[in-house]
């Protein structure tokens, strides 16, 4: 179990990586082209804060778990990690996206899987 729960944190801290990479130094244009559609429905403001944070839990998802310091900052980010996909479906829900809804749902529920598994471990 600690080896998939470590494979969802990998993975999650990879796709947020990017994401709050990409948000965080490329326009609105430039993110809706690479897929990012729902960013075209908040301010950039809350783009600029998701990406903060998004990348903020890429920290939180792994080094708490793996020095043992904090331990529970990294369920929490994956909670984070949730948070931020409910907002990502919402905005693909009204911009009627199914693959983009898929895509958020999953990850979604690996960011939840990886919340429940170790907030069991503590």
């Amino acid at each position: 179990m600690n080896v998939l729960l470590w494979i969802g944190q990998i993975a999650l801290a990879v796709v947020f990586a990017v994401s709050g990479s990409a948000k965080s130094t490329l326009s609105r244009e430039r993110l809706v082209e690479l897929g990012q559609t729902g960013v075209g429905l908040y301010s950039r403001a809350v783009v600029k804060v998701t990406a903060a944070c998004e990348l903020l839990g890429v920290v939180g998802i792994i080094v708490p778990w793996w020095t043992g310091i904090a331990p529970v900052l990294t369920p929490l980010a994956a909670v984070g990690f949730a948070v931020v996909m409910v907002g990502a479906i919402i905005a693909h829900l009204r911009l009627r996206e199914p693959k983009n809804i898929a895509i958020t749902t999953t990850i979604l529920i690996i960011a939840i899987l990886v919340a429940v598994g170790r907030f069991a471990g503590l």
